[in-house]
């Protein structure tokens, strides 16, 4: 295979590793070889842009060479940049954490539009992330939530000490507390939204994964068991007992799941119906919501 050649220039480097990657099949080649090229050699979009002419050195084509061996094995990008933008914000990664992805927002854009509906975006409310991984749906709330604060919980440590990471700096780490524990275990009421991204790919399914999911994001979390509901089953229950009347529980699901969750929602006692799903760019239901209404 081809190694990157010192006094070449950044700009035909660049141009180089986005045909290779082309040729590899990956999705965004373009956008790959920019974010290696700037990783490599510490500039941003904008430095790429001004030093286009300048010659790889001997140790800035060996430093691109072992970022590029890595990406073409079919490590995320994320992994090897050790970040990933989630709704504006840059989240840190570790081996503990998912590489939070575009689908999540989702999650998201249903919890501001349903507390938006209600007048409660500037009021003072709880959030509960269970599974919270980085942090990423927790903080992304946080960060438009200005009288909010919440709690992720998550089994991993090593995941909770990132997440931890992350809110510090952002400047949320006020208002962002992180709990070991499975799913609620640990929490009490009351909470005004619980929302969750928890493991629901089928365990038969995960070696038919892509390699930059199955052999790069934690088992733990990807992993629901043998319908991919498992974890459903623990936690919407655990969330039902937490919310307090007008609550709402938004999880996330995977494809063709939303029915089944929600059914889970209203066995739970939560009244939930289709105007409560949300469908992630690709037309895919990803964002199931329920609310705790007063019995």
């Amino acid at each position: 295979m081809t190694k990157i050649a010192a006094g070449a220039s950044i700009d035909s480097a660049r141009r180089a590793l986005a045909a290779r990657f082309g040729d590899a099949g990956l999705d965004s080649p373009e956008l790959d070889a920019r974010l290696l090229v700037g990783h490599a050699l510490q500039l941003d979009l904008t430095g790429l842009v001004m030093h286009g002419k300048r010659a790889l050195s001997h140790d800035d084509a060996q430093r691109l060479d072992a970022l590029v061996q890595r990406r073409l094995a079919g490590e995320p990008v994320a992994r090897i940049l050790g970040h990933k933008e989630f709704w504006g914000l840059e989240l840190r990664l570790s081996a503990d954490t998912l590489v939070p992805r575009p689908d999540t927002e989702t999650v998201v854009e249903l919890a501001l539009d349903h507390l938006s509906a209600g007048g409660a975006l500037t009021r003072p409310l709880r959030i509960g992330d269970l599974g919270t991984g980085s942090g990423a749906i927790l903080l992304a709330l946080l960060s438009e939530l200005p009288r909010a604060s919440g709690v992720g919980t998550d089994i991993s440590i090593a995941a909770l000490t990132t997440a931890r990471e992350n809110a510090r700096a952002l400047g949320l780490n006020d208002r962002a507390a992180f709990v070991a524990c499975s799913y609620a275990t640990a929490l009490a009421p009351p909470f005004d939204l619980i929302v969750s991204n928890p493991p629901y790919i089928p365990s038969a399914d995960i070696a038919g994964l892509a390699t930059e999911v199955h052999a790069h994001d934690p088992l733990r979390a990807l992993d629901g068991g043998g319908d991919g509901l498992a974890a459903y089953r623990t936690l919407i229950p655990q969330a039902a007992l937490l919310l307090q009347t007008g609550g709402a529980v938004i999880v996330e699901v995977g494809q063709g799941q939303s029915g089944d969750v929600a059914g889970l929602m209203t066995e739970a006692g939560l009244a939930s119906d289709s105007s409560a799903i949300r469908a992630d760019l690709a037309g895919i239901p990803r964002a199931v919501m329920a609310l705790k209404k007063r019995r």
